[in-house]
């Protein structure tokens, strides 16, 4: 055990925890029994402080394959394992994640945990479609694989129960079969916020993978123009090994400490915005791209977190439904540009179906997500003004990114809430498993 300041990806909020490495699946029955309650913490790459708690299992230890069914595309895995690590092993057999968030570091069991998504929401769902069973310990220590037809209940309020419920130990995720390492990618530029929605709803069918970077500092006429990236997979005529199944390579560039906190305001990402937009001087370019860049474009450079100083950032994701979505994003977008909120990285998607978990974040509409600076002080009253706007529109906001919505907001946005707090009173009568979110929240 280790006493350590922790926090997510976003660097706020920060705690002193009791850091527990968990090294064994009997390890797991020993905790829960004598140090509840505790949270499973992982790569902490979620952003704000769902990962967090007085005290933590590390999952980190807990990193084995544990089988592969080469015939079916189903590996069987310890819940510490990163997706850098699952890609290593399963690119160069010809298979691939079946839906993957943007960066390739977080662990499998936080993965199902937020009940991750993608780029091809709008065609393949959440991560945890893909989960065919999990394997768990609760709180009193017993040992339970739970399934969609077996103690269904359980799996789906795990699938994006952020940790509440349950250690998960290890699950079996069926993977997508693939040709190829790379993407066959599309990219547009397009003008204003409506050419961008046009761009979606147009190739939709078309290409399962679809994002836009957008301008949020662009104003009037220019309002969220965006750079909308399609893609697939490549196919080629015969299977083939080395180089098309290729996995990435190692990182080689790296922020080796926080920068000035003055570093990103409205005027350097101002400028930034405008040469990432304007370096793709033709409308339309097509391209060959390896997943790597594709998919984890920030993954290139590690602690690439520190350029927000010290202070640190908020990742700002919601949905609203696509009835009123144009309108409600358009006004997001002219608030945000209006108040000169400084976000180098604002992507917006659509989504799909509502689906999934009890507290799994997708519903059908466009989704947008800003990384906002913390040096700005009224940046957190300004995105609780917005939280309402996404209330009022029948929206909701990810948990995962999550470090500052309130109750009275939160309990609207997710109609399976009381579903959900039945069965963790079910599992988990004394709240075993909390974490600051759940907190805050009221999950607890």
């Amino acid at each position: 055990m280790a006493h350590r300041i922790t926090s997510g990806w976003g660097l706020h909020p920060r705690l002193a925890a009791r850091v527990h490495q968990v090294r064994f699946p009997e390890d797991l029955r020993t905790l829960v029994a004598a140090h509840a309650p505790l949270l499973a913490q992982g790569n902490c790459r979620s952003y704000g402080d769902a990962c967090l708690a007085p005290q933590v299992a590390s999952f980190l230890p807990l990193n084995h394959l544990l089988a592969f069914d080469a015939e079916r595309g189903v590996v069987h895995a310890e819940a510490g394992i990163t997706l850098d690590k699952l890609l290593r092993f399963i690119v160069p057999r010809g298979w691939f994640l079946p839906v993957t968030p943007g960066t390739k570091f977080p662990t499998l069991g936080g993965c199902i945990a937020a009940d991750v998504h993608g780029k091809n929401h709008h065609r393949e769902g959440t991560f945890g479609r893909y989960v065919e069973e999990l394997d768990m310990v609760l709180a009193d220590g017993t040992c339970l694989s739970c399934s969609p037809t077996q103690h269904g209940d359980l799996f789906w309020a795990t699938i994006g129960g952020m940790g509440l419920t349950g250690f998960i130990y290890a699950a079996r995720l069926r993977l997508r079969p693939i040709q190829s390492a790379f993407i066959a990618m599309r990219a547009l530029r397009t003008a204003n916020f409506a050419e961008t929605c046009r761009v979606f709803a147009e190739t939709h069918a078309q290409y399962p993978y679809s994002v836009a970077w957008v301008d949020c500092l662009a104003s009037g006429s220019r309002l969220g123009r965006s750079i909308v990236m399609l893609g697939d997979h490549e196919q080629v005529a015969e299977a083939s090994s080395d180089p098309l199944l290729r996995a990435h390579s190692s990182r080689s560039l790296a922020i080796p400490f926080h920068f000035p906190a003055c570093t990103l305001n409205r005027f350097t990402v101002r400028a930034f915005n405008a040469a990432y937009y304007h370096r793709q001087w033709r409308r339309e370019v097509c391209t060959r791209i390896h997943y790597d860049p594709f998919f984890y474009p920030l993954d290139v450079v590690a602690h690439w977190n520190r350029i927000y100083g010290r202070t640190g950032f908020l990742q700002y994701q919601f949905v609203v439904p696509f009835r009123d979505g144009e309108a409600v994003m358009t006004e997001v977008l002219t608030r945000i540009a209006a108040r000169g909120s400084a976000s180098f990285l604002a992507v917006l998607k659509t989504m799909g179906a509502q689906e999934g978990g009890m507290l799994s974040f997708p519903l059908a509409g466009y989704t947008l997500a800003l990384d906002l600076s913390l040096r700005d002080r009224g940046l957190i009253p300004f995105l609780r003004e917005l939280n309402q706007l996404v209330v009022d529109s029948g929206g909701r906001n990810y948990l995962a990114k999550d470090a500052i919505l309130e109750r009275e907001q939160f309990e609207p946005m997710y109609p399976r809430l009381q579903e959900f707090l039945a069965v963790k009173r079910h599992y988990d009568p004394r709240g075993a498993f909390r974490s600051l979110q759940s907190e805050r929240l009221g999950l607890s």
